[in-house]
C-alpha cells in the first residue's frame, strides 16, 4: 500500500487511523504504545512519531510505503 503525503509529515497515530486500520485515533496509539507497529524496520513506540517521505510502516501484515 502507498500513502501520498500532503504535507511534509504525518504524525504515526494519525497516519493508521487515515488508513482505515483501526475503529478510532485511541485504537491507534493503543496499537502503537504496545509495539505492534514498526517503522523502516524498527518498533516504533512514539505515538506522534513524524513519518515522512521514505518511510516504511509495518503493521500485522500490512505495508505502507509513504512517499
Amino acid at each position: 500500500m502507498i500513502f501520498e503525503l500532503q504535507d511534509d509529515y504525518i504524525e504515526l497515530f494519525k497516519l493508521i487511523k487515515v488508513l482505515d486500520l483501526v475503529d478510532s485515533g485511541a485504537d491507534a496509539k493503543r496499537i502503537v504504545g504496545e509495539g505492534f507497529v514498526r517503522r523502516n524496520g524498527e518498533v516504533e513506540l512514539r505515538k506522534r512519531a513524524k513519518i515522512i517521505s521514505g518511510d516504511v510502516i509495518e503493521i500485522a501484515e500490512v505495508r505502507v510505503e509513504v512517499k
